[in-house]
C-alpha cells in the first residue's frame, strides 16, 4: 500500500526552486530575447519614420505599424516619442563620437590622429542614416529645445571636449601654432558639419569631396604636409 506524502513533504516540494538552466529559465530567457527584438524593431522603425516625416509629424501609430507591433507595446519600452528619439541618438550617434574620447595617446602626430578619426567619422556619417539623423536635429532642434539640449549633452559636448584635448596636445607639441584654437574646437570639426548639410542640400548641384576638404582644412591648421 502506497503511503500518502506528508504535509511537510508536500510543502517542501512546492517551495523547491527549479534548477538553474531548467524549464523555468528557458522561457524567461526566450521572453527577454523577444522583448529585446521588439525594442530593436521599434527603434529601427522610429528612425525610418523620423527621417521620412520629421520629428513633429511622426506618430507613434506609424512607428508601431512599421515595426509590426501594437501601439501599446511601444509604451512597454518608451514613455513617449521624445524618449524614443533620445534612444536613437544614444544607439546610433553617441558610439561614433565616443570613439574620439577612447583614442589612445598618439604615437605619431596629433594631425594623424585627428585625420584618422575625422576620416572615420565622415565615412560613418556622410551618406548614411546617421547623417540623416543629424540633419533632422539641425532642422527641427530650434522647434524642440529639449531634443537639441539632449543632443548637445550626449554628442556635442563630448565631441568638443575630445577635440579640445587634442588641440591642447597639438599646441603643447608645437604642431599647432594658434593657441586660441582650443577655445573654439568647433573650427576643427566644421568640415564634418558642412559636409553633412551639403550632402542633403547641394550635392546634386556640386558634389563635395569631404575627405579632400578635410585635408585642406587640416593644412590650414597644421601647415601643409611635407613630401619627401
Amino acid at each position: 500500500m502506497t503511503k500518502k506524502p506528508t504535509k511537510a513533504a508536500t510543502a517542501q516540494a512546492k517551495s523547491r526552486k527549479p534548477e538553474a538552466g531548467g524549464e523555468a529559465a528557458a522561457p524567461a530567457s526566450s521572453r527577454a530575447l523577444r522583448a529585446a527584438e521588439r525594442r530593436d524593431a521599434i527603434v529601427e522603425a522610429a528612425m525610418e519614420e523620423f527621417i521620412a516625416r520629421g520629428f513633429a509629424a511622426t506618430r507613434l501609430d506609424d512607428i508601431a505599424k512599421r515595426a509590426g507591433v501594437a501601439k501599446g507595446t511601444i509604451y512597454l519600452h518608451f514613455k513617449d516619442k521624445e524618449s524614443m528619439f533620445e534612444e536613437l541618438v544614444r544607439t546610433v550617434i553617441v558610439p561614433v563620437v565616443a570613439k574620439l574620447n577612447a583614442l589612445p595617446p598618439p604615437t605619431g602626430s596629433v594631425r594623424d590622429l585627428i585625420e584618422a578619426f575625422a576620416g572615420s567619422f565622415l565615412k560613418e556619417v556622410i551618406g548614411t542614416r546617421r547623417g540623416d539623423l543629424v540633419r533632422l536635429i539641425v532642422a527641427e532642434g530650434p522647434r524642440f529645445p529639449s531634443v537639441a539640449d539632449f543632443y548637445y549633452r550626449e554628442v556635442v559636448s563630448r565631441g568638443m571636449a575630445g577635440m579640445r584635448a587634442l588641440i591642447e596636445l597639438g599646441v603643447a607639441r608645437g604642431e599647432i601654432r594658434e593657441k586660441d584654437l582650443a577655445r573654439y574646437p568647433q573650427i576643427l570639426v566644421a568640415p564634418a558639419m558642412i559636409a553633412v548639410i551639403w550632402q542633403s542640400l547641394f550635392t546634386r548641384h556640386a558634389p563635395l569631396d569631404a575627405q579632400d576638404m578635410l585635408r585642406v582644412h587640416l593644412d590650414l591648421i597644421f601647415g601643409e604636409r611635407r613630401t619627401t
